[in-house]
C-alpha cells in the first residue's frame, strides 16, 4: 500500500509551521490571528481545499492531453463552506471553478472534470465523504455549469 510521510516543524513561538515531504518540498501553515496566528501560511482546512484543486488539476490536465486538447492556460478557484462553530467542523460544500484558455471542446473539458472528481482524484473522493462537491468552468470567458 502506498505510504506518504511528512514532517511538520514549528517556525516561531506562535502557530507558524513548515511541512515538508521526503523530496524536500515545503509549505507553510499558520493559525488564524484570532488564536495567535500571524498569517504566515495556509490554514490546515485550506490545505484540504488546495489538495482537491491540485489533485483535480493534475487529473484534468492529463485527461485533456490524452484528448488532444490544447490548453493554453488554466486556473482553479475553489471555495468551501462549513458551519460556524467553536468546535471542529468539516467542509459541507466545496465548489471548484476551472478557468481555461485555448481552443477547447466544452464537452471534453466537462468529461475530464467529471472523471477527475468522480473517479480519479483521491483528495476529492476523500472529501466527498462529508461534503458536496460541485464545479463550473469557463473557456475563453464563456461559463459552463457542471452536468
Amino acid at each position: 500500500m502506498p505510504q506518504s510521510k511528512l514532517s511538520l516543524s514549528r517556525q516561531n513561538d506562535a502557530f507558524h509551521f513548515a511541512v515538508s515531504n521526503a523530496d524536500g518540498a515545503t509549505i507553510s501553515l499558520d493559525g488564524s490571528p484570532a488564536i495567535g496566528g500571524e498569517n504566515k501560511g495556509l490554514r490546515p482546512m485550506e490545505l484540504l481545499l488546495a489538495g482537491v484543486a491540485g489533485c483535480s488539476a493534475i487529473d484534468v490536465g492529463l485527461i485533456l492531453k490524452k484528448q488532444r486538447q490544447q490548453v493554453e492556460a488554466w486556473d482553479i478557484e475553489i471555495t468551501g463552506e462549513r458551519e460556524a462553530a467553536d468546535t471542529a467542523t468539516p467542509w459541507k460544500k466545496v465548489h471548484l471553478h476551472f478557468i481555461f484558455a485555448g481552443p477547447l471542446d466544452p464537452n471534453k473539458v466537462r468529461r475530464a472534470i467529471d472523471l477527475s472528481l468522480e473517479t480519479y482524484c483521491s483528495a476529492a473522493l476523500t472529501l466527498k465523504a462529508f461534503a458536496t462537491i460541485t464545479y463550473s468552468f469557463a473557456i475563453n470567458g464563456e461559463t459552463y455549469e457542471s452536468s
